[in-house]
């Protein structure tokens, strides 16, 4: 790696580019250099790794896979790039896997020192980042099911996502437009229909008279 200390580092990333001189100085004492392999996974999807990964050179992608190991690239990252600040923010699992494209360096930052570049949990300014963040987490969940997910599968799984647990039932309180589903999940809302009634038919969900859905067994992405 180049000789230029944390402090050059900082500056020469467009994150950190308001920071003033003493929040770059408490950032340049807190994170620590790290280079990564060719093909070396930074973060993997449904784990957390309580640190930021800043990219000083190299390239890195950003992948989803389902259960039968296919693979989506939702993103090529860069010098400059970050990843693992969503997690951060909402203690959540990571969506997807980053895995190192060519040899990488980064800047790594520990969660305690990240925090304390954030604004009070009780804010409103965080209160907006943790909604941007759920949007993303649900952005990425999107673009997995249109390019993993058959017709079917992406069904199953907005009506798994629109459901909520009540005495232990599994229940889509408002009525479910055949039209909107087919919006949400790319299909004709004939398609959207043939599966809503197959799911029917095998007593998988049940349509209530007010229009409600009940989910009584386990659909196939549950």
């Amino acid at each position: 790696m180049s000789m230029l200390s944390n402090l050059d580092l900082i500056r020469r990333v467009p994150l950190f580019s308001m920071l003033t001189a003493e929040q770059a100085q408490a950032i340049a004492d807190s994170v620590v250099k790290r280079r990564f392999r060719r093909g070396e996974l930074v973060v993997e999807q449904g784990r957390k790794s309580n640190s930021l990964f800043i990219l000083l050179n190299g390239r890195a992608r950003v992948l989803t896979a389902d259960t039968r190991g296919r693979e989506v690239i939702l993103a090529v990252l860069e010098a400059g790039d970050y990843v693992g600040e969503m997690s951060l923010i909402d203690n959540e699992p990571h969506s997807a896997t980053v895995r190192a494209e060519i040899q990488t360096d980064m800047l790594v930052l520990a969660r305690a020192d990240f925090a304390r570049c954030l604004p009070e949990n009780s804010t409103l300014s965080y209160g907006i980042l943790r909604g941007l963040v759920k949007r993303l987490r649900n952005a990425d969940r999107q673009i997995e099911s249109l390019a993993l997910l058959d017709v079917y599968g992406r069904v199953a799984r907005t009506l798994l996502d629109m459901a909520e647990e009540a005495d232990g039932i599994k229940i889509i309180r408002h009525k479910v437009s055949r039209q909107d589903m087919a919006k949400v999940v790319g299909a004709s809302r004939e398609m959207v229909s043939r599966v809503m009634k197959d799911l029917e038919e095998r007593g998988v969900i049940e349509t209530q008279e007010n229009g409600s859905v009940v989910i009584k067994e386990r659909l196939p992405n549950d």
